[in-house]
């Protein structure tokens, strides 16, 4: 089984045009982890342009995640084969729960034993949730039992930091993926990151990339342009101290991006 590799290409909010510019020369420049979902309505893009790059499949960790509406009772298999069809692909690599369900409106052992009974199937090789609670976190692990949940995908970057999400995680053995990992640019604007950007010589989205891999997090920065690509995948060899990586920490302001109207009751 596949490795997720550490740093991946976020599809969010990329179509057409956009969304071939970025895998294709992603994948050219060997990015080999693809983030997509559901509720991007570009599956049916990502597969077609995963075939065209010509590169094997095995040799991609492909992710989706299933969306809120299709939670119900003899639905999340479906949903996923769909998926799998959109995608060209007879697997995933990982599936993941996209939110939990609003105001518990489908309990989540339906939800979960579902998506447990799509990895028993052979559809996925693994399966997480993301934007989950501690709290829901734990009734995840009591519904399915310890090491089901595999993956937590959740917004992580300096301004934001979810310290309760990812110590619960790291004590129940759950790989986190960090998405929004810029903050939308945000971080980039941030003058400590500027400082600690140019006295390596790099800019400051490759220390904020940086400074999450250090601490074993996946990333799925999303871009367009190959330049900025190859600066993500740059970022894998940049090395912050011990005292960047601290004053970094001190950036935290629980500065949410991803807070829709349906979210959990954050930690």
């Amino acid at each position: 089984m596949m490795n997720m590799p550490m740093m991946g290409l976020g599809t969010f909010r990329l179509k057409e045009q956009p969304l071939r510019d970025s895998l294709l020369q992603g994948l050219d420049l060997g990015y080999r982890h693809i983030d997509t979902a559901q509720i991007y309505d570009n599956e049916a893009e990502v597969g077609q342009l995963m075939s065209e790059s010509g590169v094997p499949r095995q040799d991609i960790y492909l992710t989706t995640k299933v969306w809120i509406s299709e939670f119900g009772q003899g639905k999340v298999i479906p949903s996923l084969e769909l998926s799998l069809e959109k995608l060209r692909t007879d697997y995933l690599d990982l599936a993941l729960i996209h939110w939990p369900s609003p105001q518990d409106e489908v309990p989540m052992a339906v939800y979960l034993e579902q998506l447990a009974e799509a990895k028993a199937r052979g559809l996925t090789r693994e399966i997480g949730v993301s934007n989950f609670t501690v709290a829901q976190l734990k009734q995840a692990i009591d519904i399915l039992g310890p090491g089901a949940i595999a993956h937590q995908q959740v917004e992580i970057h300096p301004l934001l930091q979810n310290r309760k999400v990812v110590e619960f995680c790291r004590e129940q053995g759950i790989a986190i993926t960090a998405y929004m990992p810029l903050a939308y640019g945000k971080v980039l604007a941030e003058p400590l990151m500027q400082q600690i950007a140019a006295r390596h010589g790099v800019s400051a989205a490759q220390v904020s990339l940086a400074w999450l891999l250090a601490q074993n997090m996946a990333v799925i920065p999303s871009s367009t342009k190959r330049a900025n690509l190859t600066a993500n995948l740059a970022a894998l060899e940049l090395k912050l101290s011990g005292d960047e990586m601290t004053q970094i920490a001190t950036l935290d302001r629980g500065e949410r991006c991803a807070n829709p109207d349906f979210a959990p009751a954050w930690d």
